[in-house]
């Protein structure tokens, strides 16, 4: 017989070290991770840096600017303010003709901007929102897309452009309109007679459909995103409970999106308060009061300092109107500031 005598295994090698209790030694492959040290959790790349700097900067930057405005706006209006003669916030006067006797006062201006641009938000709310549902919820792909680009082309579309519609096209259409509603619901305030002719379309009521008009893709296109984001198992879960198409979008789009739907809203009342140019055209000014009816004339923050920029030629006029406009930077912001925190607080949004 041939009896081969076998060498034992080295100890650590092999299935024998393994069974003694020794570990076997790893492959190349399996080789331990080296720990992570200090040095190299503080390492950062200097492309990192170099991104992380510029996007400081620029969070910054806008902060800074922002701040620079407002106390620019600040600086320019307190000689003209220390001049003026009257109340600044409560009284209805404009004269700044006379720097030795300046009178004016913000309440027409800030009524009117407040009146015309909510009026223009209860139009657009409704039609963005019947939109936005339309879009995600019920219109096929094919249709949506194309369907959301045009709806969108009406925010590139300029102001002036905008203006000269309301006036020239809205107006004399608007005017049968105006006058049934003065005639029929004359008494409500909003729909008395106004101080200026309807027939002309100058009024508040023309102004606040075509700001209507204007803020609608605003409120369109982020109603669009919020609601198309709503999440696929809360509406498959309404779907397999039986639910109709409607009644999956008031049991889970329209919870899920209120937020963001009234957000922006926000924004879009933020764009209205400061339109310039578009107003300028169509509203007709006047000398009478602001008396709380649509059907009225009168000017708004920016439409008046945009036609007051021939008498800027003297600091102290130009005080005045930089005051009134001091009071549309801090209302617009504040408008933006609210539309921001009612998103922030939801983290489905962030």
């Amino acid at each position: 017989m041939n009896n081969r005598t076998v060498a034992p295994s080295p100890a650590g090698t092999g299935s024998t070290g393994a069974r003694a209790g020794v570990p076997a030694a790893r492959p190349d492959s399996e080789a331990p991770i080296p720990p992570t040290t200090e040095a190299d959790k503080t390492h950062v790349r200097p492309g990192d840096r170099i991104f992380a700097g510029l996007a400081t900067g620029s969070g910054v930057f806008i902060v800074v600017l922002i701040a620079a405005i407002g106390v620019f706006l600040l600086l320019q209006a307190i000689p003209s303010l220390a001049l003026d003669q009257v109340n600044f916030l409560t009284s209805r006067e404009w004269s700044t003709g006379d720097v030795n006797n300046m009178r004016y006062g913000i309440l027409d201006l800030l009524l009117v901007t407040v009146v015309s641009s909510a009026f223009a938000l209860v139009i657009a709310m409704p039609i963005a929102l019947g939109i936005a549902l339309f879009l995600t919820q019920y219109a096929p792909r094919r249709l949506a897309r194309p369907f959301a680009y045009v709806i969108d082309l009406l925010a590139a579309v300029p102001s002036i452009i905008f203006g000269l519609w309301g006036l020239l096209v809205l107006g004399p259409v608007l005017t049968p309109i105006g006058e049934w509603l003065t005639s029929n619901l004359g008494w409500i305030p909003l729909f008395a007679e106004g101080n200026v002719s309807i027939e002309l379309g100058g009024t508040i009521f023309t102004a606040g459909i075509v700001l209507a008009v204007m803020i609608l893709p605003i409120i369109t296109a982020v109603s669009r995103e919020v609601f198309d984001r709503t999440p696929v198992t809360h509406v498959e879960g309404a779907i397999a409970l039986g639910a109709t198409k409607w009644e999956v979008v008031r049991t889970t789009v329209l919870p899920f999106g209120k937020a963001g739907y009234v957000s922006a809203s926000m924004l879009g009342l933020g764009r209205a308060l400061g339109e310039t140019i578009a107003l300028t055209i169509i509203l007709s000014g006047t000398g009478a009061a602001f008396a709380w009816s649509l059907f009225d004339g009168g000017a708004t923050f920016a439409s008046k300092i945009a036609l007051a920029a021939p008498e800027f030629n003297d600091p102290r006029t130009a005080g005045a109107y930089i005051a009134a406009g001091l009071v549309l930077f801090v209302l617009t912001f504040g408008v933006n500031a609210i539309a921001r925190a009612i998103v922030a607080g939801h983290k489905e949004y962030e």
